[in-house]
């Protein structure tokens, strides 16, 4: 059985590689500073190190103040399991930067969420609509969507 490891686990493997690479942390995930995201996945997926090798799912959740991106990651190696969350401030123009460079998993899920939730992910090699057509106004699944 895959084990899963904490928030405060995992926290401490992520500071032992990079200062202030973890906001908070809890039993469930470890919060990352927005400007880290992608230096933390790259530690994640070291495969000297932590061997966080597999990209399970990404996903958002509109919290209205904010939006959240989650990422859920396997070491298939190691069969564990963990947790990463983001925290992206403003309704206008949110963004983050994308880890599609880092697993190949990430290009299509970014662009659902940049789709349905429109966080727009930097630096992707291909941001565009996925489930929705070119032109469609707005985004659906925020929660100040009218359709």
């Amino acid at each position: 059985m895959t084990k899963i490891i904490t928030g405060d686990e995992i926290s401490k493997s992520i500071g032992d590689a990079s200062k202030d690479a973890v906001l908070y942390s809890d039993e469930t995930a470890a919060w990352v500073p927005l400007e880290k995201i992608h230096e933390v996945c790259e530690i994640l997926k070291d495969p000297d190190g932590l061997d966080y090798s597999f990209l399970t799912a990404i996903s958002a959740v509109d919290y209205i103040e904010y939006f959240e991106v989650v990422y859920h990651l396997a070491s298939l190696r190691k069969n564990q399991s963990c947790v990463i969350k983001v925290k992206c401030n403003g309704r206008e123009n949110p963004s983050i930067d994308s880890v599609s460079d880092i697993w190949q998993a990430a290009d299509l899920q970014e662009r659902e969420i940049w789709d349905l939730m429109g966080i727009e992910f930097k630096n992707h090699p291909n941001l565009k609509r996925i489930l929705l057509w070119e032109g469609f106004d707005g985004h659906p699944l925020r929660k100040d969507f009218i359709g």
